[in-house]
């Protein structure tokens, strides 16, 4: 059910059960950190520069599968923490921009990719939130962290008790995610902008990508960062795109860069 494909320096990765609303057992995880491994070894050689993770059919990613879970024999703790988190925690150290289209349900470890990608472009019409409440279990895959660090302690806890889900609108309104974009345009809209950042400065990309890492995990203040700023400027002067960019900026024509140092 998982599906990668690489054309024009964009990794595709698709989540196709479709029947399922692409809900995740452990092998679909394991073909998922997979399909993360390989795009990392690409995105050294800089054959890919950009990722685009997307869900087929109405949902993005309704969870986990729990279709065949028995309860009584069930180590949640053991699933979510040597299943779920390495994939996730894969996803996000990803060395290129990171794209997600999330359309319909994105719940539970669905959420967790989405959290764990770049940028998350939503369906206006997109179902976010926390329906743990009707099964005796709890927000996972990182989700009490988004929630309480975009939304506060209250709004937070109100998801959670009441099982209520928000639209996507919502979600991009309350700083969850990047933009809302209409439902039938999701999808070409996402992969225009991966395709864009795939064409741009790279190893700039990574750069950021590394420094907001920072900033969010390790909660750096301004003058930490801008030491880390000064650091990587000057280790991007030496590359290909550094020099690129100047040139094309200097005569004025739009650069052509190759993603590599």
């Amino acid at each position: 059910m998982i599906e990668l494909t690489i054309a024009d320096g964009v990794a595709e990765v698709t989540l196709n059960a479709p029947t399922k609303m692409n809900s995740l057992d452990e092998q679909a995880l394991a073909d998922l950190g997979s399909a993360y491994a390989e795009i990392a070894a690409k995105a050294e050689s800089a054959e890919v520069r950009a990722v685009l993770l997307r869900g087929e059919g109405r949902g993005f990613c309704a969870g986990r599968d729990i279709s065949n879970v028995t309860p009584a024999d069930d180590d949640a703790t053991a699933y979510l923490r040597d299943t779920v988190t390495p994939v996730l925690r894969a996803m996000s150290e990803t060395p290129v921009p990171t794209f997600a289209a999330v359309q319909g349900a994105c719940l539970g470890v669905g959420l967790g990719l989405a959290i764990a990608t770049d940028v998350v472009y939503v369906a206006e019409d997109a179902k976010i939130g926390s329906p743990f409440a009707n099964l005796g279990a709890t927000l996972d895959s990182g989700g009490h962290w988004l929630f309480t660090e975009r939304l506060g302690a209250h709004r937070t806890l109100d998801l959670i008790y009441t099982a209520e889900l928000i639209s996507g609108a919502e979600a991009v309104q309350a700083g969850l995610f990047s933009r809302a974009v209409p439902a039938e345009e999701l999808l070409e809209f996402t992969r225009a902008k991966a395709a864009q950042a795939a064409s741009g400065a790279t190893l700039a990309f990574r750069a950021s990508k590394q420094l907001v890492a920072q900033i969010r995990d390790r909660r750096i203040g301004l003058w930490e960062s801008l030491d880390a700023e000064n650091i990587a400027q000057g280790e991007l002067c030496g590359t290909d795109d550094y020099a690129e960019g100047f040139r094309a900026f200097q005569e004025k024509r739009r650069p052509e860069f190759t993603g590599r140092g």
